[in-house]
């Protein structure tokens, strides 16, 4: 017991920066939720920068990682553009929603006129999660807090998890067709980053604008569905200066969830993993408008590669040691994205009237 106290004090400790901002965010939290007006962009700008930096891994991670040695005002200004013509394009397109109309389901069509604490609390919770390195979905975490339909998270569920098999199998296949060819096609000489480094920059920039098309609903999930010019600017403007703060930190503490993965510095490795998810999230946004938790994609992609990986290792080394770590890897990847999918769900139900009835309803009946 005097063990664990120990552990907690020391955590605390290290984590006192952080823990001080926690605490005066939750006092922001508590003197606005009155008022709808002031507490929709405090939603915003908590779900913004945590939602992003939990999702940073899936897209702007092995960027990072393959581009260590980079200025990080370069990579900023880099993803910072392609976000900015990402949403300006649907801003334009459809009539002021940057969402891509993923925000057309039942049960999210409506921003929120009213907001609890918990609700304003739920992307600190993301904060807490992104910082104990947990991949969580921000999908289901932000959209549950304010959906009017259990059935508009079934759906985002379903299609979810469909996402994370089909990944999966197509990492399981892709690396065990491409794996000896790889090696032998595209050797990592002295200077790989003369022909694959911008090939790199262009997968990397096309997956990152394909999850802004997916994922913005889950940030502007509160504001209204057609934003003004200066609502537009606002949001912008929040979250390019969002994106430099991710950069110039690296990614912050989840980014070792992609650190730790096989030769992911390695630009080659990270260009095929950035064109295959790249090529899912573009074939899963039209599949439908329906949301989707690209944490779960990503998840099964990196599951999928690791694993085909060792064991192509394993069949040349004939040792199973190889295997084993890979699952291990992927069984505490998965725990941890279905840890952070049932503390959203719980708090779906903790925060959300009308979605806690009519789960009560579906159960008990009326």
């Amino acid at each position: 017991m005097a063990n664990i106290m120990y552990q907690i004090f020391d955590l605390a400790q290290k984590e006192k920066s952080f823990l001080t901002i926690l605490i005066v965010i939750t006092v922001i939290c508590g003197v606005v939720s009155p008022y709808p007006d002031v507490a929709m962009w405090v939603v915003f700008a908590l779900a913004g920068y945590s939602a992003i930096a939990n999702d940073s891994i899936q897209t702007i991670g092995t960027f990072i990682a393959s581009n260590g040695k980079k200025p990080w005002y370069i990579l900023w200004l880099f993803m910072g553009i392609i976000f900015l013509m990402t949403i300006g394009y649907s801003w334009f397109q459809y009539n002021g929603d940057i969402s891509y109309q993923r925000l057309q389901t039942t049960g999210l069509d409506q921003a929120p006129t009213s907001f609890s604490f918990l609700q304003l609390f739920a992307p600190v919770v993301l904060l807490i999660l992104t910082r104990m390195r947990m991949p969580v979905s921000t999908s289901i975490l932000l959209l549950s807090a304010f959906t009017t339909k259990v059935s508009s998270i079934g759906d985002i569920l379903a299609k979810s998890f469909f996402g994370y098999v089909l990944a999966f199998t197509a990492a399981m296949i892709i690396w065990s067709l491409i794996t000896r060819l790889f090696d032998t096609y595209a050797p990592k000489g002295k200077n790989p980053e003369s022909w694959w480094m911008p090939l790199q920059w262009v997968t990397s920039g096309l997956l990152w604008s394909v999850w802004i098309m997916q994922d913005m609903a889950n940030i502007v999930v509160v504001l209204p569905r057609n934003l003004g010019v200066e609502q537009f600017i606002a949001v912008a403007v929040y979250i390019f200066l969002g994106l430099g703060l991710l950069f110039y930190l690296k990614g912050d503490k989840i980014q070792g969830i992609v650190n730790e993965k096989k030769n992911i510095s390695d630009v080659r490795a990270a260009t095929i993993v950035d064109f295959v998810y790249f090529l899912l999230l573009y074939y899963l946004k039209f599949v439908s408008t329906i949301p989707i938790s690209t944490t779960w994609v990503f998840i099964g992609l990196l599951g999928g590669r690791e694993l085909a990986m060792s064991i192509q290792e394993a069949s040349k080394k004939k040792r199973l040691f190889g295997i084993r770590n890979s699952l291990r890897i992927v069984k505490k990847d998965a725990i941890y994205a279905a840890i952070g999918l049932i503390v959203s769900i719980i708090l779906a139900l903790a925060i959300n009237d009308v979605m806690r009835e009519q789960v009560y309803e579906s159960i008990f009946g009326s």
